[in-house]
């Protein structure tokens, strides 16, 4: 049996997305396909009275049968975390814990796939990184890892040399058309040069990237009050705090943006609606614009939803939508798989294609 380790230089870099699709295409192969994520990071509760959405789909989408504390055997939460600095919490006996469960859930299984929590640090309060679960599982490492920067490359040798041997190599997710070519031909040679393989340059799929504004407004129960063009992407938020003519300026530098501000700066909506990388407007606290800026919203064909809450609370809730929400389901692990069968070195993360047990992901 292999077993791979998908953990992540940083937050949302599509890890989830990518170990599902490993896992179709391991099943497509051939392979019984089992998964786990000993720490439970994505929670809804801060208690932890709700479990971890990624094991969830895992086992929607990978057809599984095994128990939710069996994939989620550790619930980091707030309260678990401020438990460990009171010494409540024992890092063997999690160990401990994560190893029985594994062992159970790999009975019979050709290949394990271990999500990694968070970031590949996260853990640390209690000795249980992922470099300190690939090592007791003995699991081979995929890092994920995202590009904007030579200087991004910092992180990523950072956590390459601590997992040392047992990394199989760096996969490169949401690689924008800006930096593919830079990418390929320089850092690729680089790395591997300096001992790190390179197993796959994914390009940014605009898909995978950000929601539409249907969807975020469904997600945040929004009253969409103008309409306009529902399909289009929306990929990070603007909050309009600053007068009109700032305003106008900060809009037009950006693309695929929601302006979120209170229903009462009329100067700041009428700036957002000027600027064409603006795809909809999100009104905070109860206030309803003029019907003129209303009538100027529908003219322009700008969706335009008022959402209950404060303006701070509603982003918070929006960036969830964009990276954690609706963008993560069945559609998206399919659109993930083809992505990695043209991109990966999918042979060498979950076998050939005659389900023969030769990948390089066995961490030995």
């Amino acid at each position: 049996m292999n077993t791979l380790l998908v953990t992540s230089t940083h937050e949302s870099t599509g890890k989830t997305a990518i170990t599902l699709a490993l896992g179709k295409l391991a099943q497509e192969r051939g392979n019984a396909v089992g998964y786990m994520k000993p720490k439970g990071t994505r929670l809804q509760s801060n208690v932890g009275k709700t479990l971890d959405e990624d094991p969830m789909l895992a086992r929607e989408i990978l057809g599984l049968d095994a128990e939710m504390h069996q994939m989620e055997p550790i619930v980091y939460s707030p309260t678990f975390v401020d438990g460990a600095i009171r010494g409540r919490e024992n890092g063997d006996e999690l160990g401990e814990i994560v190893e029985e469960n594994f062992e159970q859930l790999a009975e019979s299984k050709d290949l394990m796939l271990v999500e990694g929590g968070g970031v590949w640090s996260t853990g640390g309060i209690v000795d249980m990184t992922d470099v300190d679960v690939a090592e007791r599982l003995d699991a081979g490492v995929l890092l994920v890892a995202d590009y904007r920067k030579p200087s991004d490359l910092d992180d990523l040798l950072v956590a390459a040399e601590q997992f040392g041997d047992r990394l199989a190599g760096v996969l490169f997710n949401g690689v924008t058309d800006a930096v593919f070519d830079e990418l390929e031909q320089e850092v690729v040679p680089f790395l591997e040069g300096r001992g790190v393989p390179v197993l796959g340059v994914v390009p940014r799929e605009q898909e995978l990237a950000g929601v539409t504004v249907a969807d975020l407004a469904d997600e945040l129960g929004a009253d969409v009050v103008t309409r306009g063009d529902e399909e289009e992407y929306v990929e990070r938020f603007l909050v309009g705090a600053m007068g009109g003519d700032s305003a106008l300026r900060y809009f037009r530098r950006t693309k695929d943006a929601a302006v979120i501000t209170g229903g009462d700066r009329s100067e700041i909506i009428t700036a957002a609606l000027e600027a064409p990388g603006v795809k909809t407007i999100i009104l905070t606290g109860g206030h309803r614009p003029s019907s003129a800026v209303l009538g100027k919203a529908e003219e322009k064909g700008v969706p335009v939803m008022l959402v209950n809450g404060d303006t701070l609370s509603v982003v918070d809730r929006a960036e969830d939508v964009v990276h954690t929400g609706r963008t993560r389901d069945e559609k998206t692990v399919s659109t993930m798989r083809d992505l990695l069968f043209e991109h990966a070195d999918v042979d060498s993360l979950v076998g050939p294609e005659d389900g023969d047990s030769g990948a390089d992901a066995d961490g030995e």
